[in-house]
């Protein structure tokens, strides 16, 4: 059942329900300067746009791990993983100097998250609604609000597995006729419901981190991987800037995150594993999965040296993964084994 899920959202289009994840309105005059003081990247975008950026302590370690969609000049929708819907709703708290004109909305319960992945979600969703769905109207990275049937939401073209996908955000009280017209159509399209276990092998596969696992914090994003996150020129800079900055200065990171796959098709992984190198252990995996598209098992584990963690030393390394007490000789790399140029969101 795993592996026919896994294959819709690489060949078909697959629906995972998201409703879970929490969901925030910071809306006000001040709210662009509030994020971007917690945000590592740079929040300051077009209406529209959608943000990818973690938010960190002092230290440079990760807090909080989010999506950030501007929807007017004053309003944004901040996403963020369920379990971690406290800390998001306590950090944004605390961050909001008592003069600042910003209030925060708790949304989560008010909407649905239908996430609609895979390589038939555009002729999916087109039966739905009549907006234009195209590349040039509709790019990776942006919002719209679009009728969905009898419904209204706001479609973020985004995607956790590595595909061409949208994420729906529908009013509650829409969602179950809005569901009910997806699976309606989607027969003619493949489509397959889709859940965690497979959320977890498809972005392990195309390299995306789940917060709380592959990164946490004590982890930096730049040892995860995520310089492409974090924007040292921003103006007023950030929480935690000057920490990442010295960090950043002493280049090669002493730890950094790898993304494993195992030669051998037939052992699993689900997360703890020793990783070593050349025989010596330099880690563990923090999570699991099985990669069916590329043929093994996958993991994401940090690696540490005292020499710090060159790519050279990952390409050249001579990496096993302890499972159940045999060795099992593994691939390893700093870049996505899945379409690492990130072209089949750009489909």
């Amino acid at each position: 059942y795993h592996a026919a899920e896994h294959r819709a959202v690489r060949d078909d289009v697959a629906l995972f329900d998201m409703t879970s994840m929490s969901k925030f309105l910071v809306q006000g005059p001040d709210a662009e300067a509030i994020l971007n003081r917690l945000s590592g990247a740079d929040v300051a975008v077009s209406p529209g746009r959608c943000v990818y950026t973690q938010w960190m302590n002092e230290r440079g370690c990760v807090m909080a791990d989010v999506t950030i969609t501007r929807l007017a000049a004053d309003r944004f929708q901040v996403v963020a993983a369920e379990a971690f819907h406290r800390r998001v709703a306590t950090m944004l708290r605390r961050g909001i100097p008592d003069q600042a004109r910003v209030f925060v909305t708790d949304v989560t319960s008010g909407l649905a998250l239908i996430s609609v992945q895979g390589p038939n979600s555009r002729r999916l969703l087109s039966e739905l609604t009549t907006a234009d769905l195209s590349n040039e109207a509709f790019p990776y990275l942006t919002a719209h609000e679009i009728d969905l049937h009898q419904a209204r939401g706001l479609a973020v073209r985004m995607s956790f597995v590595g595909e061409l996908g949208w994420e729906l955000f529908v009013p509650t009280e829409f969602a179950v006729g809005v569901y009910d017209r997806l699976v309606e159509a989607g027969a003619a399209h493949g489509l397959a419901h889709a859940g965690m276990a497979t959320l977890e092998s498809t972005r392990t596969e195309a390299g995306r981190l789940d917060y709380g696992l592959d990164m946490e914090n004590s982890d930096s994003p730049l040892e995860a991987g995520l310089k492409f996150a974090v924007d040292f020129d921003k103006p007023g800079g950030f929480v935690g800037r000057d920490a990442l900055l010295a960090q950043y200065e002493q280049r090669p990171y002493r730890t950094r995150l790898v993304q494993f796959l195992l030669d051998d098709p037939e052992p699993l992984l689900h997360g703890e594993e020793p990783i070593l190198l050349r025989g010596e252990p330099v880690g563990y995996l923090r999570s699991g999965a099985y990669g069916h598209t590329l043929g093994g098992a996958m993991g994401f584990g940090y690696v540490e040296s005292a020499d710090g963690v060159a790519g050279d030393l990952v390409r050249a390394g001579d990496f096993e993964i302890v499972v159940a007490g045999e060795r099992c000789s593994a691939r390893a790399s700093l870049r996505s084994m899945y379409d690492p140029a990130n072209e089949r969101v750009r489909m």
